[in-house]
């Protein structure tokens, strides 16, 4: 019998157990070889009946048993351990929401909806109100507004912070160099740019989130560029001018204003239909939905709505749009095909931002003065879980 490659690659501490080994009968008094992670013997000869005894049946019954009841009590241990310490796994899918009122960002277990850790801001004064995340789920954008709201008096942010999330630690931050009160983040998945809205400046500016520097700006022509949405190709942007009550269109290759859209006195949030035909605001001054035409790029349309709408977000189906309406603490849900509000969902007060998961069957939606966070079930309709936040839970992002 001769053997042509032996390579043993894992070995444990075991009982005395005697086995057929190549060369004859041999006690083995300390080890004992975990043949599922060792290539078999390769032989020559016709001998193979000798050595399939070394991994027979009963061999591999004994490594069960050692694994069973030596490491699997040590490996609770360690888990233990772990969970005392605080160190929780990082999951796959992270929800992420920022706190206005704490200055912290809560990390979310979309799975169990619990908040399992948060992350201090540690901006004395200014808080941050809203989030992106990249696309590989490493890295949290967290821009610094201010100390006040949109158009109001305080102190004005300069900076972004990013959070390394695996860490939960910041772990850098990008300066706008001076008070710009930098607002929402929104990731290009075309281009790999993050686009930032820099009200002070009247602009977006735009970051390379790798190598972490500003790379350019796309003006808005207008005061109070609050909130941004992005076409799907990456071409377009389209900013909600709070206090002029406009929209503005963006070139976002060519870094230029196309069209400034008027359309209320003021207005708060925007956001773009799956197709990219149609971009939502609502009106500030009136219980209703404006709905802009993007061939046109002027207002097609109004929605009716039970209260002074807020933020809102397509489903990735492209049937329904989602309204807050922080007056009556409801979503409306908007039929896009009759341009009618279909049906309003109950949630803790004030609700602010909406964000629809990824695969399309939950909406969150951030309960600012509850500092909760609504999960709502979007085939039946109805809350599935709240979700204890921070104070003033505003912003939302879902990290892979």
């Amino acid at each position: 019998m001769v053997f042509s490659k032996v390579d043993f690659l894992i070995v444990v501490p075991s009982t005395r157990t005697t086995v057929d080994c190549p060369g004859g009968r041999t006690a083995c008094s300390h080890l004992t070889f975990i043949w599922t992670l060792i290539p078999r013997w390769k032989l020559s000869g016709g001998d193979e009946n000798r050595v399939a005894r070394y991994t027979s049946r009963p061999m591999r019954k004994l490594v069960f048993q050692y694994l069973l009841h030596r490491l699997l009590p040590f490996l609770f241990l360690c888990l233990c351990l772990c969970l005392c310490l605080g160190v929780v796994p990082a999951r796959a899918q992270t929800l992420l929401v920022v706190n206005q009122g704490d200055t912290t960002v809560s990390i979310v277990d979309p799975a169990s909806a619990q908040q399992v850790a948060t992350v201090a801001e540690k901006t004395t004064g200014v808080h941050g109100h809203e989030i992106a995340a990249s696309a590989d789920g490493h890295t949290a954008f967290v821009p610094i507004y201010g100390s006040s709201g949109v158009g109001k008096p305080g102190l004005d942010g300069h900076e972004m912070l990013i959070i390394d999330l695996p860490s939960r630690a910041i772990v850098a931050n990008i300066d706008f160099g001076h008070g710009v009160r930098p607002h929402l983040p929104v990731l290009d998945p075309v281009s790999g740019l993050l686009y930032v809205t820099t009200e002070l400046d009247k602009s977006v500016t735009i970051v390379d989130p790798k190598t972490r520097k500003i790379v350019g700006a796309v003006p808005t022509g207008q005061e109070q560029s609050h909130m941004l949405a992005l076409s799907h190709d990456g071409k377009r942007g389209y900013t909600a001018n709070v206090g002029p009550g406009t929209v503005s269109v963006l070139a976002l290759v060519g870094r230029k204003t196309l069209a400034i859209i008027p359309v209320s006195g003021e207005v708060q949030r925007v956001s773009i239909a799956t197709d990219d035909k149609l971009v939502f605001t609502s009106d500030q001054t009136k219980a209703q939905l404006a709905v802009i035409d993007t061939a046109t790029n002027r207002v097609k349309t109004w929605v009716a709505l039970p209260g002074t709408g807020y933020g809102t977000a397509a489903t990735p189906n492209g049937r329904w749009l989602l309204v807050a309406v922080p007056s009556t603490n409801q979503v409306a849900v908007v039929d896009l095909g009759s341009m009618q509000v279909a049906r309003n969902i109950e949630v803790p007060s004030s609700p602010q931002e909406i964000l629809i998961r990824p695969d399309g069957k939950i909406a969150y939606v951030s309960c600012n003065t509850s500092g909760k966070v609504a999960a709502i079930d979007l085939a039946q309709w109805k809350v599935q879980n709240l979700i204890v936040a921070g104070k003033f839970a505003d912003g939302l992002a879902w990290a892979k």
